[in-house]
């Protein structure tokens, strides 16, 4: 059997992976995901997810329509909550055992996030799914998952995009954008490429944590990254 390149990964998830043409939380969108998640759990690895809640609420689109900017944050914490429980239930109907641990304590749903807690759910076998972000406004979940995957030892931080990697400028507005395989933290940071906010590119630069950034609309990708396939672009020192 072939073996995953990390044993431990820590996996961010922006809020538009999980809506789709049935609305904001796509249950068959969110189904298809949790396939690609629990093929690479079937691979023996240690598995965290963050996940973001931008399919409900942005804080910047917020702020616009005259939201005061922390609680446009707590809003969107607050719909992180709905994916996570999405994601939760599509990977438990494939077999997989899981946590939801939020910033936020809401006991009721889900544990608190623990540093320890969390360790020992990835050292049992259990997907631990990250909401609310850091339970702080004026931080992303970006910051959020470059701050759980340094607390848990995770070896790589993926992040699941709908781009197929990093650009020296948007492929959608320039269909010329060059792709660039890899960076550094610092160019990622002084260029400017938008891989991740300059909080989580410097936690993670800190901590000699590497990120990938990849498409995870396209079928297989994560496996392919977790097997150490040349996919998206890395950032690295």
């Amino acid at each position: 059997m072939e073996k995953p390149k990390y044993r431990r990964i820590l996996l961010k998830l922006s809020g538009d992976a999980f809506s789709g043409p049935n609305g904001a939380v796509d249950p068959d969108v969110v189904y298809e995901l949790a396939k690609e998640v629990k093929e690479v759990l079937d691979l023996g690895l240690e598995l965290g997810v963050v996940v973001g809640g931008g399919n409900f609420m942005r804080a910047r689109t917020g702020t616009l329509y005259g939201i005061e900017r922390a609680q446009a944050d707590y809003m969107g914490m607050l719909a992180s909550v709905i994916n996570a429980l999405a994601l939760q239930d599509a990977l438990e109907r494939l077999g997989a055992v899981t946590r939801v641990m939020t910033a936020i304590h809401m006991q009721e749903v889900a544990e608190p996030y623990i540093r320890r807690r969390a360790m020992r759910h990835l050292e049992s076998g259990r997907v631990i799914i990250c909401a609310a972000g850091t339970g702080n406004p004026y931080f992303t979940t970006d910051t959020a998952a470059a701050l759980r995957a340094a607390e848990v030892g995770a070896e790589v931080l993926l992040k699941g995009s709908n781009v197929d990697g990093i650009y020296e400028r948007d492929p959608k507005l320039d269909a010329t954008a060059k792709k660039l395989t890899q960076v550094s933290y610092m160019q990622a940071l002084t260029l400017g490429l938008g891989v991740m906010d300059a909080t989580a590119i410097s936690l993670s630069k800190e901590n000699g944590l590497p990120i990938i950034v990849f498409d995870i609309c396209a079928r297989g990708n994560l496996r392919k990254v977790v097997m150490g396939e040349a996919v998206g672009s890395l950032v690295t020192e």
